[in-house]
């Protein structure tokens, strides 16, 4: 069976240019790569000549011999683009594909850019810092200092990672790229450089001090500004204060997570505060003002309506949490918990016990209670 004409497996004219010839043969490999077409038992022969043809017409040599004697330039080992041993009837892939491998897969390998895209400086890593304050701290705000262990620039080598801040140089096994490439089969496969680990480059003497990593361990102190209003899981970000990054790399932030404590007197809810406040059963009844704490360290006063019961709440306004960043500061909810005595003394009992005789139509609760009890018991019978 005769070879079709090159130029027609690509799709182009005999004119086309370089580039044209390059773009076409892009289109060609996608649409007719094995792996898209399992299906297909006539893909793989079709990709194979379209590789053949773009080994042919990439080459300004091969593509002038065959332009000049079409298909009969590279039999029988002759011609200007003959190889020693046979011809190009098995189409050589690596040869053409990797010419279009960078624009292929070049975005998701990360290797745009050419030679020079190695990484030859790595980011420092991100840190997290637990930071544990008072509810009283989080209403007023404050400065904190912190220690925090962490990976900085080595001052002997200047964050250079080589003795004396010598620049490092270029690696010679992937020429500064960090990958190195290996055929395998019809694939050209990349793996980061064993000689550089990735970076790019190598240090002929590295720095004793921290032995070519241009960075040493290292506790640093640093001043925090906790806004007032803070909770429990608020971040802060600090930029540029995390880990050095290697070999004069940029460094990474510093996130603190804040973990406000539980506080003894007062339950915070968003920017509103409870405090549950004990009240005697006397003082319920009667009513009567009562004493209770503020978060910013006073005293509010507040009423007590005569017959109150526990689980009334009384507000105290503008008595709550700052909001985070303004916005306002919430209100305090005074939640009553009326006290039943205990630890009675004799004449106590006596009078409680004159109280109870006398307060038949004082409980209207208990009075409404004990009639759905017996319509209950009554409904049951019948």
């Amino acid at each position: 069976m005769s070879k079709r004409d090159y130029y027609d497996v690509l799709g182009v004219s005999k004119g086309a240019s370089a580039d044209e010839i390059k773009k076409a043969f892009r289109t060609k490999a996608k649409e007719l790569h094995p792996d898209r077409n399992k299906d297909n038992p006539e893909a793989e022969a079709k990709f194979k000549e379209a590789n053949e043809a773009y080994d042919i017409l990439k080459d300004a040599d091969k593509k002038a011999a065959y332009d000049r004697f079409g298909h009969a330039a590279f039999e029988n080992g002759t011609g200007a683009g003959a190889r020693p041993g046979g011809g190009f009837g098995g189409g050589d892939f690596s040869s053409a594909f990797s010419d279009v491998f960078e624009d292929l897969f070049g975005d998701f390998m990360g290797q745009r850019g050419g030679a020079g895209g190695g990484r030859r400086a790595a980011r420092g890593s991100d840190l997290r810092y637990n930071l544990r304050v008072t509810l009283e701290d989080s209403f007023s705000g404050m400065q904190k200092t912190i220690n925090v262990p962490t990976a900085v620039s080595c001052s002997a080598c200047e964050g250079t990672g080589a003795e004396g801040g010598v620049e490092p140089t270029t690696c010679p096994t992937c020429s500064g790229m960090g990958k190195v490439r290996a055929q395998q089969g019809f694939f050209t496969v990349e793996r980061t450089c064993p000689t550089c680990s990735g970076l790019g480059q190598i240090i002929k003497n590295p720095c004793k001090s921290c032995r070519g990593a241009g960075r040493v361990e290292k506790d640093r102190s640093l001043s925090v500004n906790i806004p007032a209003g803070v909770e429990t899981g608020t971040r802060i970000r600090l930029a540029g204060e995390g880990e050095a990054g290697m070999r004069g790399g940029p460094p990474g932030d510093l996130y603190i997570f804040v973990e406000v404590t539980k506080h003894d007197l007062f339950e915070r809810d968003g920017v509103n505060l409870y405090c549950r406040v004990p009240v005697s059963m006397a003082k319920a009844a009667l009513g009567g003002a009562i004493e209770v704490p503020t978060i910013d360290g006073g005293r509010g006063r507040v009423q007590v309506p005569a017959g109150s019961q526990s689980g009334r709440q009384m507000r105290l306004r503008g008595k709550g949490m700052p909001a985070l960043r303004g916005g306002g500061i919430g209100d305090m909810f005074i939640e009553l918990a009326v006290e039943t005595p205990v630890n009675l003394t004799s004449k106590q009992k006596d009078l409680l016990r004159e109280f109870e005789e006398l307060s038949e139509d004082n409980n209207p609760e208990t009075k409404s209670f004990f009639s759905s009890v017996k319509s209950f018991w009554d409904g049951m019978k019948g």
